[in-house]
């Protein structure tokens, strides 16, 4: 295993471990403990599979309750495994779980051939898949965190410590050389991500002074995101029907009519138990969802079991902070289903549903004019008066791009014209304590 993909640095040639070379025969092994959504835990492994090029030869499910803590499987089934490693001449075992490095280990002893576990193998996929310096830079990040847990007893080549004076081998010094590398290339990592953050925070600064509303396009991998949103920006955002198929937030502006235009996102896909290290590194880009104005939660009409996909989605907005934004529901690929394009509300309050096909058009109007409605009305315009003692109040409304304009009173006061998101304002009174109200619409 290498630390970085060769793709995201420069650093990656560094090797941690001696292991065998993976192929791209994969055998697949998925632990069944009865889950209901277990079927869909089975097709998603596959579909992750080839999509980072693997050729499925084999899916193998195991029957237990908890997975076995020294090879998680149990012994007769590494057995077995092995069995069928030798006869498909497979060079590489997927496991459809996260794996403790000592369970790795022991896999690739016992089996003679790379074990990659889900964590590993979204990883490789999002190596893969990264086009821009932000995106490699988040991907080498997620890598080096997760290597860094699976770098004890690494150097099984090397002679380890055995205590005692003059008993230091080469290889327990080695381990610590390479924490420490790894150490400081983690911190270089973050600090580049901290700057791009800044970057991202700059431009959505820049937006609000323009009064752009942003909509951000989120939903399970391969729902259709970056098709839609070519479709409604003429963008040539790459897109293809394979999970993780685009990773680079894209920013275009979307005109909706009239002089009416709000910044459309396209973000990264989300899946079930999306590592943590993924969605940590990612945070800057995520961000650009949890500082939307509104969501267009895309959903693949002709899933089965879409609600269990919107469930995941909704998981990971919750960790980064978004489970409380506006948001539509827009279920896309009407025309794989036979259906036709829709815009219902099933009532008062409820979350509004559009209905659209990416692919051939239908129901572009109407989700332009769902945009529309939802960001029309949801900015507050208005005057501010601020006493001296209120200075940080002024500073927080200027960082959040809400200040139009600003001049003195007689009475040594400051007045400040607004335009601020409803949100954004409600929770600065909370947080500040005053109860000064705006108005909504457009401004004076």
């Amino acid at each position: 295993m290498v630390i970085a993909d060769k793709r995201t640095s420069g650093a990656s040639e560094l090797q941690f471990f001696d292991r065998p070379t993976g192929g791209e025969g994969a055998l697949l092994v998925h632990l069944d403990n009865g889950a209901p959504d277990d079927d869909l835990a089975r097709q998603e492994i596959v579909s992750l599979a080839q999509s980072a090029g693997a050729e499925v030869l084999e899916l193998i499910s195991v029957r237990r309750q908890r997975p076995d803590p020294r090879t998680f499987i149990g012994r007769g089934k590494v057995e077995e495994l092995a069995a069928l490693v030798q006869s498909h001449e497979a060079a590489l075992v997927i496991v459809n779980q996260a794996l403790s490095p000592s369970q790795e280990r022991n896999l690739e002893r016992a089996l003679g051939c790379q074990v990659l576990d889900r964590t590993g193998l979204i990883l490789d996929i999002f190596a893969q898949r990264a086009r821009t310096h932000e995106g490699k830079l988040q991907v080498e990040l997620a890598q080096l965190r997760h290597v860094a847990t699976r770098l004890v007893r690494g150097w099984t080549h090397l002679e380890r410590q055995k205590g005692g004076i003059g008993m230091r081998g080469p290889g327990e010094t080695q381990l610590e050389t390479d924490r420490r590398l790894l150490g400081i290339r983690i911190k270089q990592l973050e600090r580049r991500l901290a700057k791009v953050r800044q970057q991202r925070a700059q431009g959505r600064q820049a937006r609000r002074r323009r009064e752009l509303p942003t909509v951000s396009l989120v939903g399970y991998t391969n729902a259709g995101k970056s098709t839609l949103f070519n479709r409604l920006t003429e963008a040539r955002v790459y897109a293809d029907d394979r999970l993780f198929a685009t990773l680079d937030t894209t920013l275009r502006r979307l005109e909706l009519g009239g002089d009416e235009a709000v910044i459309l996102a396209d973000t990264v896909g989300f899946i079930r138990d999306l590592p943590h290290q993924l969605v940590a590194a990612f945070r800057s880009t995520l961000e650009e969802a949890s500082e939307s104005d509104l969501l267009l939660h895309v959903i693949d009409a002709g899933d089965e079991q879409w609600q269990e996909s919107v469930a995941q989605v909704e998981s990971v907005l919750a960790e980064i902070g978004a489970a409380d934004l506006p948001r539509v529901l827009v279920f896309n690929k009407i025309d794989q289903v036979g259906a036709t394009a829709a815009r219902r509300q099933v009532e008062p309050g409820a979350i509004e549903e559009v209905f659209v096909s990416a692919v051939r058009g239908d129901g572009m109007d109407l989700l332009r004019d769902v945009i529309r409605d939802k960001v029309g009305d949801d900015r507050l315009y208005g005057e501010l008066v601020l006493g001296p003692e209120q200075g940080r109040l002024r500073a927080r409304l200027y960082d959040l791009g809400a200040v139009l304009d600003e001049y003195s009173r007689e009475d040594g006061r400051m007045a400040l014209k607004l335009a601020v998101k409803r949100r954004d304002y409600q929770q600065l009174s909370r947080q500040e304590g005053f109860s000064a109200q705006l108005d909504s619409g457009s401004p004076a």
